[in-house]
């Protein structure tokens, strides 16, 4: 892919984890104790991605997207176990936008979405019990539907 391209990608990149964070800081909340430390963990994981992806962009010549006020979650979280659905899917779409940063990109910053598209799928996977076929690509899903139950969106880096 172009340059613009990968502007393009990493740009989707930032834009997810900034939503993760934000999602998390909801998550986190609301998790049992006893995960509320993977919760902490993995918002940190993600600010610290948000945080390189905004050196990536600029490296790249753009200016990085903002942290929107605040985000539309998928569905309420009004428990515990929303709580760690909520986590599953704020991994899935980190998961989906680096897919795509991994296929724009070349040499360590495709490295480096590939680690975070690992890391990520690890995550979804220690929330939700059980593993996808694909992680990050939900095109792919044998049912046609995106790991969060949603109809998969062809081509949809916005989430």
């Amino acid at each position: 892919m172009s340059d613009d391209g990968t502007l393009d990608a990493a740009q989707a990149a930032l834009a997810a984890e900034h939503a993760a964070v934000y999602g998390y800081g909801v998550a986190g909340g609301r998790v049992a104790s006893a995960r509320r430390a993977e919760a902490t963990a993995a918002q940190h994981a993600h600010r610290a991605r948000r945080d390189a992806l905004v050196r990536t962009v600029r490296d790249l010549g753009g200016e990085p997207v903002a942290a929107d006020a605040a985000y539309a979650l998928p569905f309420a979280v009004p428990d515990t176990a929303a709580a760690v659905r909520l986590a599953a899917v704020l991994e899935d779409r980190v998961a989906d936008v680096y897919s795509d940063l991994v296929r724009a990109a070349q040499g360590p910053l495709r490295r480096t979405a590939a680690d975070a598209l690992r890391e990520a799928a690890v995550r979804a996977v220690r929330w939700r019990g059980s593993g996808v076929p694909f992680p990050g690509l939900a095109e792919r899903a044998a049912d046609g539907s995106g790991t969060d139950g949603t109809a998969a969106k062809a081509g949809s880096g916005a989430h």
